[in-house]
């Protein structure tokens, strides 16, 4: 991904209010990311922490969604699984997600939603950048999960758009 602005990543959002927008925190080090292993930017506000970010770099330009998650509460036991990238997790790492839908429809309160990696670093999961507790079983090389992540991050894009 190119790196972008602060400036370009709070133009972005397509499902939020001017307000929501000036609130948001930006991802700590924000100099620092590691913009040629993401596919898309995303993190979680650290001064509200069931608010997270996606920010994808389109053929229409950069998109900003902003998504909500409730709490994860106790522990629970078992694996999970990542809409976006596939990749399994414990249970207590995959949140559903609820975007609120952009326009109209989502002034009527209507949502998408789906299961993310808690953290929002699907990117780095799939390139083997960040560590994982749950064998995985995947055989297709870090190219290959990258694009499948693209096209399933594009899919919920446009679900959100719609």
């Amino acid at each position: 991904m190119e790196p972008l602005s602060a400036d370009e990543i709070r133009r972005s959002f397509v499902n939020s209010s001017k307000s929501q927008i000036k609130a948001m925190t930006l991802p700590s080090r924000f100099t620092e990311l590691p913009w040629e292993s993401l596919d898309y930017l995303g993190w979680r506000d650290p001064k509200a922490p069931n608010r997270g970010y996606l920010v994808v770099r389109r053929e229409a330009g950069v998109t900003g969604i902003a998504v909500n998650t409730q709490a994860s509460g106790a522990a629970r036991r078992g694996a999970g699984l990542c809409d976006l990238c596939n990749t399994a997790h414990h249970l207590t790492d995959v949140a559903l997600f609820a975007a609120r839908r952009a326009g109209t429809a989502g002034r009527a309160g209507n949502t998408v939603g789906t299961y993310i990696c808690a953290d929002l670093a699907c990117s780095l999961y799939v390139r083997g950048l960040r560590e994982l507790d749950v064998p995985q079983g995947e055989t297709a090389g870090p190219e290959v999960r990258a694009e499948r992540l693209a096209t399933r991050l594009e899919g919920f894009v446009n679900r959100v758009l719609a």
